[in-house]
């Protein structure tokens, strides 16, 4: 029994649960695969191994998010890229006020599912086209095609949550809509084919990851409502 346990815990590692966006690409990577492999066999195992990439692009693994009330936790897998005050995007009518900005930049080999920084109640949903920047730049901010989420607190503070898309984005999925009610960690959407997410904190949170942070969707704590910590320093080592 635990040989039969330790054989599902390793195939769980390497076969994750697919996101349904997925089924619209993995099966074309495959058959591109196949005739690359009819052509010429290198050219095959060049296709075979992108047709990996792509699964594992698309992969949605179950995460544990801690659930006590306050925490905000990363909407994305990635690193962090950038951490500065900012007014939140003008569509959602959140005034002009700079706010602490917290952004997680996804490379092309991280999981692009989405995930609800904290618990609220989403009172907008705007998009935005705009140009294909690199999304670790700053002013992709400002310049990328973007989709911003405004969330109403159980407290009444309302916070931002922007899908961000980058160089080589084409498509911004969003599966929420205005007037639900999120859960901390849910999945509301996903970007592919590489982006960034920026989370705008309410005023006086201090960030609780450091730039080049890497982060957990679902599972690393970001920030804190109840917490009194000043902002983390890091350094790389």
């Amino acid at each position: 029994m635990e040989r039969r346990d330790r054989r599902m815990d390793m195939i769980s590692t390497v076969v994750k649960p697919i996101h349904r966006e997925g089924w619209k690409f993995i099966p074309v990577f495959g058959i591109v695969a196949l005739l690359l492999f009819l052509v010429w066999e290198p050219l095959g195992w060049l296709g075979l191994g992108l047709t990996v990439w792509c699964y594992y692009f698309f992969r949605d693994p179950k995460r544990v998010t801690p659930t006590r009330p306050g925490l905000f936790v990363s909407p994305a897998d990635g690193v962090v890229s950038l951490i500065e005050p900012a007014a939140p995007p003008p569509e959602l009518g959140l005034g002009p006020e700079p706010r602490t900005r917290v952004s997680v930049f996804m490379n092309v080999f991280d999981c692009h599912v989405n995930r609800t920084p904290i618990a609220g109640t989403v009172t907008k949903v705007a998009y935005r086209p705009g140009k294909f920047l690199n999304a670790s730049l700053d002013k992709a901010s400002v310049d990328n095609e973007r989709n911003a989420l405004a969330l109403r607190l159980a407290d009444g503070r309302d916070i931002a949550v922007v899908q961000i898309a980058g160089l080589v984005a084409r498509r911004i999925l969003c599966e929420t809509k205005e007037g639900a009610t999120l859960a901390t960690g849910q999945r509301f959407g996903m970007i592919r084919f590489g982006s960034r997410v920026d989370v705008y904190l309410p005023d006086g949170v201090a960030p609780l990851v450091a730039i080049g942070q890497g982060t957990i969707a679902g599972e690393t704590v970001i920030a804190d409502l109840a917490g009194s910590e000043p902002a983390r320093l890091g350094e790389v080592r």
